[in-house]
C-alpha cells in the first residue's frame, strides 16, 4: 500500500511520532472455498475438461453466453496450475504431490487460521504507531508466515513519512537475521531471541556467525529496558488486529492480492479516522489535508 493518505494522520496534532511502531500480520479468508484447492493431477484434469467444453461451445455457437464462463474457468484453472511450480519448490520432494492451488483465487494460499483450521487466505500486514495506535503502513501478502516482512514494511513507512521508525517491535516470526541486518541502520529492532537448544547457552550472547547488527540485537533484547519496551508490541499490534476482526475484516470478498491490498488500505483509513476521533485530532487532520 503506497497511498500517502495514511501519512496525513501524522499532521493530526502530532498524534503520530514514529518513535516506535509495532508490526504484525492478521490472516483473512480469501474469496475461495477449501474445495476450490486441487492438486496437480486434479487441476490438469479440470483444465482438460474446461478446454474441451470451450471448444465444444465454439463449435456450436460463438455467441453462446456460456462460452464466456467456460473460458474464464479454463483461464483460472490454468492460472492455478501456473502457481504450482513455485509452491512445489518450497516443499520437500515427498510432499510436493500434496501441494494445492485454488481455481477460484489462484493467488490465495492455504494458511493456518486463528481457529486452527486451514483455508485459502491472505496475510494482511499492519504497522502501527505505538503511541497512538494509528496504522502507518500496510500490505497484503499470500505467505502464511511473517518471515521476511520486516524490511519491506520499514522501507514502506520510510518512503511514506520520509523517515524510518525510531524502533520497530515485532514477534519472533519476523526475526530473520537478514532483515534485522538490513534495517538496523535505520530502525532499532525489538524481537524475541530464539532459545538455544543448549539450555546452558545464553540466548543473548552473540554467536560466531552473527552479523554485527544481529549481535547487537541479541544483547539489547536481554536488557530490562528492552523487555519493558517490548510490552508495547502486544498492546499495539495485537490490539489493532483484534479491532480489525471485531469490525468484520475476516473475509474481504474480493479476489487477487491487488484488490485485497486496496481493501486493507480502506480499512486502515477507516481505522485511523476512528483513532483520530479518539485522539481529538479530527479537526487538525481535515484542516491540513491528507497529504495526497
Amino acid at each position: 500500500m503506497r497511498d500517502h493518505t495514511l501519512a496525513g494522520f501524522r499532521t493530526a496534532h502530532g498524534a503520530v511520532t514514529l518513535e516506535r511502531v509495532a508490526q504484525d500480520g492478521v490472516k483473512v479468508r480469501a474469496s475461495a472455498g477449501a474445495a476450490s484447492c486441487g492438486r496437480r493431477q486434479t487441476l490438469e484434469g479440470c483444465l482438460a475438461a474446461a478446454e474441451a467444453q470451450v471448444q465444444a461451445l465454439r463449435a456450436e455457437l460463438d455467441e453462446d453466453p456460456g462460452a464466456t464462463a467456460a473460458r474464464q474457468q479454463a483461464a483460472r484453472v490454468a492460472q492455478a496450475l501456473a502457481q504450482l511450480p513455485a509452491l512445489e519448490a518450497k516443499k520437500h520432494p515427498a510432499d510436493r504431490p500434496q501441494v494445492r492451488a485454488s481455481t477460484t483465487d489462484p493467488d490465495a494460499r492455504v494458511m493456518k487460521m486463528a481457529d486452527g483450521g486451514y483455508r485459502p487466505a491472505y496475510n494482511l500486514q499492519f504497522s502501527s504507531d505505538t503511541g497512538s495506535q494509528v496504522i502507518v503502513g500496510g500490505n497484503a501478502i499470500n505467505a502464511g508466515t511473517d518471515y521476511g516482512q520486516l524490511a519491506p514494511m520499514t522501507a514502506q513507512v520510510e518512503a511514506r513519512y520520509t523517515q524510518a521508525p525510531g524502533a520497530t517491535l515485532v514477534a519472533g516470526g519476523f526475526a530473520a537475521k537478514e532483515d534485522i541486518a538490513a534495517v538496523s541502520d535505520r530502525t532499532t529492532v525489538y524481537a524475541p531471541v530464539q532459545q538455544p537448544k543448549d539450555p546452558a547457552r545464553n540466548p543473548h550472547a552473540p554467536r560466531p556467525r552473527d552479523p554485527p547488527a544481529v549481535a547487537v540485537w541479541r544483547a539489547r533484547r536481554g536488557t530490562p529496558e528492552a523487555q519493558a519496551i517490548y510490552k508495547e508490541r502486544a498492546a499495539t499490534a495485537e490490539c489493532v488486529n483484534a479491532q480489525a476482526r471485531n469490525r468484520g475484516l475476516r473475509h474481504p470478498g474480493v479476489r487477487g492480492p491487488a484488490k485485497v491490498r486496496v481493501l486493507a488500505l480502506w480499512y486502515a483509513l477507516a481505522h485511523n479516522l476512528m483513532r483520530a476521533v479518539g485522539l481529538g485530532a479530527v479537526v487538525g487532520f481535515f484542516h491540513r489535508g491528507s497529504g495526497g
